[in-house]
């Protein structure tokens, strides 16, 4: 097993498998948001301290391709490819258009501003759920400013784009999200809590339950923040010490080590087995055994 990794089940292995993880770029101030184009070849990620955003070419080149990108964090792709993205400094969901315009789909819940839109996913039918805790409105990574919602939620826009709907307000600091593979189901961890919920996805959308799932631990720095489901039904959270892997029932199957503080990552290139993992000053990228998930 390789430095990079830390095994806790004799199926880690046959996930995660034992490649070196090398180093892409550096230089960054905090990475987050990486999202792989399945068709197009390229990945894009966020610097959310700088407000930019930088788009890896399929040659390796990183090239600017948003300045500013208003302190954006969490991005994803919707059925149509096109690059959703939540904004901290405007406390705004947006999406690019191909005419090169910017729609903008989310910005309050009735008349208050949202928090801070952090991460989003995108459902076969063309909802998107987002997360909204505070951390887009301190320094560093936001605008410091005060917060005009009394809690911190988690919503769904209709696919039309006409309505926001309040999904869940009981979490501390909502996160990072991911669909179960056949989308029954949706998990959310919370950065406060150390832990991932799941909740049940009605046939209109809503959630139902929210019991926790599982739990992230570990002395080491990091908490739940970026995750992602590979084609297995694995789920991967950010964690104490890197990403945590958990199998489809909830038990964990072990702890990838990253170098630096992960906050975020994603499934890419062509086989979608190589996990690109946004992690502090640097972007990374591993090599893994079971691929991740097209998004459309």
């Amino acid at each position: 097993m390789p430095i990079s990794a830390k095994a806790r089940h004799s199926g880690f292995g046959d996930v995660v498998g034992n490649a070196a993880m090398e180093r892409l770029a550096t230089g960054f101030s905090f990475t987050e948001g990486p999202v792989w184009h399945p068709y197009e070849k390229w990945l894009v990620f966020s610097d959310i301290p700088e407000s930019r955003m930088y788009r890896r070419l399929a040659s390796g080149e990183i090239e600017p391709f948003r300045d500013p990108s208003h302190k954006a964090n969490g991005n994803t792709l919707d059925r149509q490819g096109r690059l959703v993205t939540c904004e901290h400094a405007t406390s705004r969901v947006t999406r690019a258009e191909p005419n090169g315009g910017v729609s903008v789909l989310a910005t309050h819940h009735g008349d208050r501003e949202l928090n801070s839109p952090n991460d989003v996913v995108v459902a076969t039918g063309g909802a998107i759920y987002f997360t909204d805790p505070s951390f887009g409105r301190v320094e560093f990574y936001g605008v410091p400013r005060r917060q005009e919602l009394a809690f911190q939620g988690v919503y769904r826009i209709d696919g039309d784009g006409a309505r926001l709907t309040l999904l869940a307000d009981d979490f501390v600091q909502p996160n990072g999200l991911c669909f179960s593979l056949d989308e029954s189901r949706l998990f959310i961890n919370d950065t406060e809590r150390g832990h991932i919920r799941v909740f049940g996805v009605e046939a209109n959308g809503d959630l139902n339950g929210g019991a926790v799932w599982a739990v992230t631990e570990g002395s080491e720095p990091g908490s739940p923040d970026g995750m992602k489901i590979d084609s297995r039904g694995n789920l991967y959270c950010t964690g104490p010490g890197g990403i945590h892997v958990f199998d489809a029932s909830g038990d964990l199957l072990g702890v990838i080590r990253t170098p630096e503080y992960c906050a975020n990552f994603t499934f890419g290139d062509e086989d979608l087995r190589s996990l690109y993992i946004a992690a502090s000053t640097s972007l990374y990228r591993l090599r893994v055994r079971v691929p991740g998930l097209r998004l459309f």
